[in-house]
């Protein structure tokens, strides 16, 4: 009995603590004070965001972003920009009313992070390499960071001399247990 009763036991043990170190990433929830900003010569503003987080650093297998930036959260300080971005021509928000981003692999990188993932916009999903610096504030975290993306290659708008190309993103996320 005990020849058999021992490799069980650790056969299980080893199951269980495989199960349990499997979803030891923490589940966050975004804070009030968030900034998700696009910026250029012309046009400027920012979105909201919801979603997911998971994250521990060390379990990145298991960390991960769910965003949503609702397409009628845009702002930019003016009403008839506001508007026009909500038009088939920029984000078409009647047909794709969400703006998300979904990670598949965060990395270490140096004292800070890469998020690897797929930004979708207007429909058209583009894997996205995003940087992710992680501050500790209070009980909670504060992901931040910048990065580009070019509107053309997500069919917003028309090429033009008066929007560029690639807008600068810059995020910084408060997040809590």
């Amino acid at each position: 009995m005990k020849r058999f009763f021992l490799p069980v036991l650790g056969a299980t043990l080893l199951l269980t603590s495989a199960f349990v170190s499997s979803i030891t990433a923490t589940s966050y929830s975004i804070q009030d004070g968030y900034s998700i900003e696009f910026k250029s010569k012309d046009p400027s503003g920012d979105f909201n965001v919801t979603g997911t987080i998971k994250f521990d650093e060390d379990d990145l297998s298991n960390s991960k972003f769910d965003l949503t930036f609702p397409v009628s959260s845009i702002s930019t300080g003016n009403g008839m920009k506001n508007k026009k971005a909500q038009t088939s021509e920029w984000f078409d928000a009647g047909k794709h009313p969400d703006i998300k981003y979904v990670s598949s692999k965060i990395e270490k990188s140096g004292s800070d992070y890469v998020v690897y993932g797929s930004l979708k916009i207007k429909g058209i999903a583009k894997d996205k390499k995003v940087p992710l610096k992680v501050t500790k504030k209070g009980d909670g975290l504060v992901f931040s960071g910048s990065f580009q993306v070019n509107r053309m290659d997500y069919k917003v708008g028309k090429p033009s001399q008066a929007v560029p190309n690639v807008l600068n993103i810059e995020y910084s996320i408060p997040v809590k247990k």
